[in-house]
């Protein structure tokens, strides 16, 4: 008999391995793909924005709207200060970008995963890949075994690490939900929160490959403003994305139930629209004989003129000579570049979603120790627990948080009731 078995491989799963073996428990690691931590491999693009660098408690669980209440205890116990020494301490330093995201040093997410398997086989964790489990199996109102195929493991405490429905390609496939549904547990539907949107425009579609830094993006509702965000942005072959769009993609899926949701795009947040006037008039005076579509390329960046370009020709005639443009043009193209028009046509799926919302909520838990309220030697991490956040860091230190939390729990508990 094992002392813990955790079903998962992933981030928050080989925390609690990690750490429950870390701390005298004899432990089963179970995970149905051939390899560990499919889902982090693809992190961040590759990259793997391991946390976020605001390490006052408080202010770090506000990021999670509804839910910052119930996860002080949990970031008091392991939050972003235990992240960075957790990963520094073991050779992989972290480096901090804009918006507080941190990295690896590396900027791999291959290196990330190297630490955290390094600590599960020194741990002594017991390691069996390509093994789904198939039943659990009940006994007196708490978990006796789970069955994998013909295979039967026991043990006295259990954690489910088995993720949520997004990225369903890397194996989160809601196994964790069904079975949890089973043992009576609530499950709020899951919802793609953290997702890039599509929009109509075949514009946009040309620009797929291209980010623009520091834009301003205003959604709308029957042409009436609702909210504005700025940030980054990158344009794909379907639609929109990047930390601006992904950040804004819960509230819009909200306008999206009650009616057509537009947008525009400022390109030149920083400048009002007299100043912008007087730029443009700055750069046709310094190309006089050029045609005004060969000069699209001056006042805006060189990978969204096609775009701009061709918004440009539904407005004006783009062969014209720039001598020849008048006042009333200018203020067009000013216009123009202060809002792009775009109407989003929907949120993509569960395969794009960085992260999805759904999963356990948190009532059901007591989250100083992760364990169920409703089974009493389970606990639970990562994404099966209903929380919405944003991205930036904040779905990996949930997993890192959660995953040493469960895993010091279960020794605690299963102490108390020897």
């Amino acid at each position: 008999m094992y002392d813990c078995i955790v079903i998962g491989g992933g981030a928050s799963g080989l925390m609690a391995a990690g750490r429950a073996a870390e701390v005298g428990q004899r432990v089963l690691l179970l995970e149905k793909n051939r390899s560990l931590g499919e889902k982090l491999k693809i992190t961040g693009n590759g990259r793997c924005n391991i946390t976020n660098a605001e390490f006052d408690v408080r202010t770090f669980a506000k990021a999670y709207g509804a839910s910052e209440q119930f996860l002080y205890s949990l970031f008091a116990q392991f939050g972003v200060a235990e992240t960075f020494e957790f990963f520094e301490s073991r050779g992989l330093p972290l480096v901090v970008e804009e918006r507080k995201r941190a990295f690896p040093h590396t900027f791999n997410a291959l290196d990330v995963l190297r630490v955290l398997e390094e600590y599960v086989r020194s741990s002594g964790v017991e390691l069996r890949l390509g093994t789904a489990v198939t039943r659990i199996e009940m006994s007196d109102g708490s978990i006796k075994a789970v069955h994998c195929g013909k295979e039967r493991h026991e043990a006295r405490s259990f954690i489910f690490s088995t993720g949520s429905v997004s990225h369903p390609e890397t194996g989160s496939t809601g196994d964790g939900f069904t079975w949890l549904r089973e043992l009576g547990h609530t499950i709020v539907t899951p919802t793609p929160t953290v997702v890039p949107l599509a929009v109509k425009e075949e514009w946009v579609t040309q620009l797929a490959g291209v980010t623009l830094p520091n834009m301003q993006i205003t959604f709308q509702v029957g042409g009436k403003k609702v909210f504005s965000k700025r940030g980054s942005l990158l344009f794909t072959h379907f639609g929109l994305s990047g930390p601006l769009i992904l950040n804004s993609a819960s509230a819009v899926a909200d306008l999206l139930r009650s009616d057509t949701v537009t947008a525009a795009i400022d390109l030149f947040p920083t400048l009002d629209l007299g100043a912008l006037e007087r730029e443009i008039i700055r750069i046709f005076d310094a190309n006089k004989n050029k045609i005004l579509r060969n000069v699209c390329g001056e006042f805006v960046t060189g990978g969204v003129a096609k775009g701009v370009l061709m918004l440009l020709e539904t407005r004006l005639d783009t062969e014209i000579k720039v001598h020849s443009v008048t006042k009333e043009d200018r203020k067009v193209i000013a216009r123009m570049l202060k809002a792009l028009p775009l109407t989003v046509t929907g949120l993509m799926g569960f395969d794009r979603a960085v992260v999805a919302d759904g999963g356990v909520p948190l009532t059901e838990l007591d989250m100083r120790t992760m364990r169920s309220r409703i089974v009493p030697n389970l606990y639970l991490t990562g994404d099966l627990l209903h929380i919405n956040r944003p991205s930036g860091g904040y779905s990996l230190q949930l997993c890192w948080s959660t995953g040493y939390v469960a895993g010091s729990s279960c020794v605690r508990d299963e102490r108390r009731r020897r």
